[in-house]
């Protein structure tokens, strides 16, 4: 079971910096999940509202985002995609959460420059934009995100080899679906012991958490299977 930092370990850094990623790993975890969207330059960056200090991502060039960040600190900064693919291809497993379209081609490309050796899976809310990345390169593993059960249904008409619920639409008879396709199932975003604990024992592939120290220190892997 793979143990997930969301966002890196937003519970003590900044969500979606290097910071937060290098936390999630230094505290023992797998890999972690981030969010990509596009500028107006075509920069793939990580961030996951639509707006940076108001202004909206999709209608500026990365280097306006950048002086509007106000961090000066370098590991706080809004990354690029292709730093965290190259930064992290070798240490950790890679939840690559999709926001918007137009990113396909910059994706596949990347992954395929520097390709994460631990894993990943790239995912999104959106079956559409799914079903175009499966279109251009169907060796990419794809992931459905899914907050509700309408959304979650949408798995079965989907090539997808992951399948990323919230936790309360986890139930034994789903992760046993999911096996029985030769999916893997994500659960997020889980905070509490009892929680984590009970993923766990449903057999779950993967526990997303804000919180990556407290992850770790309830599931080391000498508990796991």
């Amino acid at each position: 079971m793979l143990l997930l930092g969301h966002r890196g370990d937003c519970h003590v850094a900044r969500e979606n910096t290097i910071a937060a990623f290098d936390v999630a790993i230094e505290n023992g975890c797998d890999g972690f999940e981030f969010d990509v969207r596009l500028t107006a330059d075509f920069q793939a960056i990580v961030v996951h509202d639509a707006k940076v200090s108001g202004v909206a991502v999709a209608k500026n060039t990365f280097r306006r985002l950048e002086t509007l960040d106000g961090s000066g600190d370098a590991s706080y900064r809004l990354p690029r995609f292709k730093e965290v693919v190259a930064r992290y291809a070798a240490s950790a497993f890679l939840d690559i959460e999709v926001k918007v379209p137009g990113l396909e081609s910059i994706l596949i490309a990347q992954l395929k420059q520097s390709p994460p050796r631990r894993g990943y899976v790239v995912s999104s809310f959106h079956p559409e934009l799914l079903l175009e990345i499966a279109k251009r390169d169907s060796s990419i593993p794809l992931g459905l995100i899914a907050g509700d059960r309408w959304m979650l249904s949408r798995r079965r008409e989907l090539p997808l080899k992951y399948v990323i619920p919230k936790q309360h639409l986890v139930r034994s008879e789903l992760v046993e679906e999911c096996h029985r396709l030769g999916r893997k199932l994500f659960v997020w975003t889980v905070n509490s012991v009892r929680t984590m604990r009970r993923m766990a024992e449903l057999g779950v592939d993967g526990i997303i958490s804000d919180n990556t120290k407290l992850l770790v220190e309830t599931l080391k892997k000498t508990d796991l299977s």
